[in-house]
């Protein structure tokens, strides 16, 4: 119990530190570390079990928060130092939990479904990525109306974080609302929060409780697409072909997160087996 405890701390930790990268979605690397389902199944089937999924939520908080503090800034300053090299080691993570989530879409045989609903989750994620940032940002000077809109964010904002692939930091941007938010937290200012968190929180319940019931009723076209969405968001950290002095670091850089996520996946089936 103490070690599926402190592995659901440690899993909150590395998509907490890496879920502020420009690029990294925080629900591409639950899934790829194996623990998003768990996550959509607690929040979206809170009370049916409260004391464990309190437990579950609260140690993989604990750990996200405390993953945002410690290696947010220095992940940040490494891509600003070597960015090539960190940016293929994210890649190499992402295609090292792909044949996990190929797992658990339970691919028994080839069908042109298959790449369709790949294909289809991919252009959601790089259609988005490529929307100007601020194409959709108006804001109304009638609080009630200001109001309505960011509870609307909110609701969007929760579908970003809950699915992998879409990044929450940019759908803001999108939304023309990324400097206004962070303004907010740093002044702690209430009229701005209050509405767009109970747009999340409303979004976060609803969102959660559609997905688990995909992934219960349709399995393989919501992992496909899944799938999807994850290798879509390569798209938005591919930072380019390394030159001759730098390609060999990053092909070592890639190599150890394929492995790093491969093995750790793979664990993680053999522990839920």
């Amino acid at each position: 119990m103490l070690k599926q405890f402190s592995f659901t701390a440690i899993k909150g930790l590395v998509i907490g530190g890496t879920m502020l990268v420009p690029g990294v979605s925080g629900g591409s690397m639950a899934m790829i570390l194996g623990i998003y389902q768990k996550l959509i199944s607690a929040i979206s089937s809170f009370w049916e079990n409260k004391k464990k999924n309190l437990i579950f939520l609260l140690l993989f908080s604990a750990g996200a928060v405390l993953g945002m503090v410690l290696f947010a800034k220095p992940l940040l300053r490494l891509i600003d130092t070597f960015p090539l090299p960190t940016m293929y080691f994210f890649i190499g993570a992402v295609a090292g939990g792909v044949p996990m989530i190929c797992r658990q879409a339970e691919i028994k045989a080839f069908s042109f479904k298959i790449p369709l609903y790949i294909l289809l989750g991919a252009a959601i994620v790089v259609g988005i990525s490529v929307i100007p940032a601020g194409a959709s940002g108006s804001q109304s000077e009638n609080w009630f109306f200001s109001a309505v809109l960011l509870i609307l964010a909110g609701l969007i904002a929760a579908v970003a974080l809950i699915l992998p692939g879409i990044s929450v930091s940019y759908l803001l941007l999108l939304l023309g609302l990324y400097d206004k938010t962070m303004q907010a937290i740093s002044e702690f200012y209430m009229p701005f929060l209050i509405p767009l968190a109970i747009g999340l929180i409303v979004g976060i319940i609803a969102a959660t409780k559609l997905l688990e019931r995909a992934m219960d009723r349709h399995p393989q076209p919501t992992y496909l697409m899944i799938l999807g969405f994850i290798l879509g968001s390569i798209f938005n950290i591919f930072p380019g072909i390394p030159s001759l002095p730098q390609a060999p670091v990053c092909l070592l850089t890639f190599a150890a997160g394929f492995t790093a996520i491969y093995f750790l996946s793979k664990k993680e089936a053999q522990g839920t087996n």
